[in-house]
């Protein structure tokens, strides 16, 4: 009963120790909730089982002969458990690799490519001592390991803070090339998302069969409200240029239905 009640204290003394733990980093996390502090959290929490394990095997007479043994073989079986884990303590190894280099923060938009393929892609929602976890666009969790996180290609959408996104838009040849890019660089600067300025321009890229190829760049501060506003910019473009008398050139199909006295009936394709 002794033997119960001690091991039943030790769990108590454990998970006390763990919540306590839980509890410090969440207070510590609201004001930089960053990926060093989520591996120092999972590497704490290993090292107070650990250190909880071998006080509880110290208080039994069979237990402390074990410890004992094992501690005057420590070399063989560090060599031992290296060569049996070497996967694992390579994702420690790289765990505390990237907490230190920290090229993504929890929360960052990034995209791991390793060989040329794309491993994952999605917002970092934690890391531990030995993998990090990716919430990829379609709602799935990713559980990468830090060894690849740390050999891979990392696209950090959040890591210089302002993001760029191209913006395209086709005009006929016999509309007003002056103002269709004076409407463009309006509707960027006026947007409340973008960074825009007067200094931030819009270029012909190149002619088409249809017509030309218009150019410039939004600027917002991060990857969400660039997806928002180059929608919204989309929009107003087409509004304005009906107003403007600014075509955008698109495919049509004339059908003549019918029969004449040279044959039957004839198609003709027509672009503007």
């Amino acid at each position: 009963m002794d033997t119960l009640i001690k091991i039943g204290i030790f769990f108590l003394v454990e998970i006390t120790l763990n919540r306590i733990v839980n509890l410090v980093f969440r207070l510590l996390s609201r004001k930089h909730n960053s990926v060093n502090l989520r591996f120092l959290k999972s590497a704490t929490n290993f090292l107070v089982a650990l250190v909880v394990t071998y006080s509880l095997f110290q208080q039994f007479e069979v237990t402390k002969d074990i410890s004992r043994v094992l501690l005057q073989s420590s070399s063989l079986i560090v060599a031992i458990a290296t060569f049996a884990a070497q996967q694992a303590l390579s994702n420690v190894i790289s765990g505390i690799s990237v907490s230190l280099s920290k090229p993504y923060n929890v929360d960052d938009k990034i995209k791991v490519v390793q060989g040329g393929n794309i491993v994952a892609e999605g917002i970092v929602k934690d890391i531990t001592i030995r993998h990090t976890v990716i919430r990829q666009y379609n709602g799935e969790s990713c559980i990468v390991p830090n060894s690849v996180m740390d050999a891979a290609i990392i696209t950090n959408t959040n890591y210089n803070g302002d993001i760029g996104n191209f913006f395209e838009v086709e005009i006929s040849y016999d509309s007003d090339i002056d103002t269709a890019m004076k409407v463009v660089q309006e509707i960027c600067i006026e947007h409340p998302l973008t960074l825009n300025t007067t200094a931030n321009g819009v270029f012909v890229k190149g002619y088409t069969q249809n017509g030309v190829v218009l150019k410039t760049t939004v600027w917002t501060e991060n990857l969400d409200n660039s997806f928002q506003a180059c929608s919204d910019i989309r929009a107003k473009v087409l509004k304005e240029f009906a107003k403007k008398e600014v075509r955008v050139p698109y495919q049509t199909v004339t059908v003549v239905s019918g029969q004449d006295k040279q044959g039957p009936a004839a198609e003709h394709l027509t672009d503007q």
